[in-house]
């Protein structure tokens, strides 16, 4: 059964239709959806290798498109959308010290690091909307750490896609274990934003009375 859905979700990648789906992906996970536009992207480099640059930066634009509505939201939504959006994503323990973070002279570098990381993006784009950042500093930073993200797959898969897709087509189950891993780790990153990485800092005291209350 998972060889046959394998094979199902590897012609869709390459269908006609498949880029569009693709940017759509990308762009309501920068603002509220769970699932994070890699294994889609992923799919369709190893159904097109040769295209995985072209897919990479598609990814990269459209989640920066749906980065500035995950802003809207945090800038002008909050009280209506936002707050509820974290607590669906299980998020709400996480924003205060995210919150903390980007209010501070090193929210460039933030959103950097942390959006080239499996730590949710959606979680730094709408708080960098409540926190009210300068709208082209934080376009310039998820731009940045978007193409860190989805460009390193791009080209790897542009320069390995064949060697790559033969072993998945060998070793399929193993594959799947390697991505339920890394969604596990994705959650464990989320997890560690809101207890500071466990360390201590300014931001590890950070509460949503405190954050709210200075907004």
């Amino acid at each position: 059964m998972l060889r046959r859905l394998y094979v199902w979700t590897m012609d869709k990648a390459a269908g006609p239709f498949a880029e569009y789906w693709l940017a759509l992906f990308a762009f309501v996970e920068a603002s509220f959806f769970p699932i994070p536009p890699h294994p889609v992207l992923g799919l369709m480099c190893l159904a097109n290798p040769k295209r995985a640059i072209r897919y990479a930066i598609i990814t990269t634009l459209a989640s920066v498109a749906g980065g500035l509505l995950g802003y809207a939201i945090g800038h002008f939504l909050f009280a209506s959308i936002g707050e509820q959006l974290l607590h669906a994503l299980h998020l709400t323990q996480s924003f205060p010290y995210a919150a903390c973070k980007l209010r501070g002279d090193a929210g460039f570098l933030a959103i950097i690091v942390k959006g080239a990381t499996p730590i949710p993006f959606k979680l730094i784009t709408i708080t960098a909307g409540f926190i009210g950042m300068p709208l082209g500093k934080f376009v310039l930073a998820s731009v940045i750490s978007r193409s860190i993200s989805f460009l390193i797959v791009g080209i790897l898969f542009r320069l390995f896609g064949a060697p790559i897709k033969a072993w998945i087509d060998k070793y399929l189950g193993l594959a799947v274990v390697g991505f339920v891993a890394l969604v596990v780790a994705g959650f464990f990153a989320a997890a560690m934003v809101s207890h500071g990485g466990g360390k201590t800092d300014e931001c590890s005291g950070a509460t949503m009375h405190s954050i709210t209350a200075s907004a």
